[in-house]
């Protein structure tokens, strides 16, 4: 095995375009896992540690753009308040130890469904920001997530950043485990709020092949937001719609059994996650309407 370390994004690029086939290596929380099991064996290992673009972030805009190195630590600390979905999915990640090197970017490049920043990433709508030697592109990410620990690079591509809105309105995250901490997801569920277009996203992890999102349940609440005014009024949707919504969130799954939960166990726990997401974000939004309305 070469192992290569450049110094700088372009010697990193240079070497990617040379060596399609080498892994990249940032924290190495997931990929040194599999070399010291013996699941993987490159020609190359890149390492990007060296790199220091990659570990900043910044405010751009409306967005805010994470560097594919900017451990899930910083997320935490800093840009809870902008991200909020986010950072509490950054908060579920296994350890202090591997919070301070674990990084969105890994996640993404490794693109396991139970991956814990998918489903924040999906609800907020984030963008991939992938370059080569060849020159730099955004990536949605409805379509970054192409099969099991797949993804939509291109082989002489790394992932440089990760952009993503500031917050409009709440957001949640939580995940389903065998325990309450240190634990691969069984299942996730993140839920994001966007006033300002007067509409929902979700996110799903460890429920189906890939990350997804549940669309029709999406396109449900949205109408019945509308239908009855909660945007305005800060109301919650009837419980009845509530109850549809988590189904409609169960029925986007295609989940399968292993040794951390059945199918039929996956599906349930991901609606009563819709269910739960769905009321801290609509008591979080109906908080603020009513206080923004005292205000005036």
């Amino acid at each position: 095995m070469e192992f290569l370390r450049p110094t700088s994004w372009s010697e990193a690029l240079a070497a990617k375009a040379a060596h399609p086939e080498a892994v990249p290596l940032a924290g190495g929380t997931d990929v040194m896992v599999q070399l010291n099991f013996d699941h993987l064996r490159p020609a190359h290992l890149l390492d990007l540690g060296r790199v220091a673009e990659l570990g900043t972030h910044e405010r751009d805009g409306a967005q805010v753009r994470i560097g594919a190195s900017v451990p899930y630590t910083t997320l935490i600390e800093e840009l809870r308040e902008e991200l909020p979905a986010l950072a509490l999915a950054a908060h579920t990640v296994a350890s202090p130890q591997i919070r301070n090197r674990g990084s969105v970017g890994g996640n993404l490049g490794t693109a396991s469904p139970a991956g814990d920043a998918h489903p924040a990433l999906l609800a907020a709508g984030a963008e991939v920001e992938a370059e080569s030697v060849r020159g730099r592109r955004r990536i949605p990410i409805d379509d970054f997530y192409t099969g099991v620990k797949r993804n939509a690079l291109a082989p002489d591509e790394l992932i440089r950043a990760v952009r993503v809105d500031r917050a409009t309105g709440p957001q949640q995250f939580a995940k389903v485990g065998t325990r309450n901490a240190m634990v691969i997801a069984v299942c996730a569920f993140s839920l994001a709020l966007h006033p300002d277009r007067r509409s929902v996203r979700t996110g799903i992890g460890s429920a189906a092949p890939t990350p997804v999102r549940a669309g029709a349940a999406e396109d449900f609440l949205t109408a019945v937001l509308d239908e009855h005014r909660c945007w305005e009024t800060g109301r919650p949707p009837p419980p009845s719609a509530a109850a549809r919504f988590a189904q409609l969130c169960a029925e986007a799954c295609r989940p399968i059994d292993d040794v951390r939960g059945t199918a039929d166990y996956r599906r349930h726990a991901v609606a009563v996650l819709a269910r739960r997401t769905l009321h801290w974000t609509w008591t979080s939004y109906g908080e603020r309407a009513r206080s923004t309305e005292g205000a005036a």
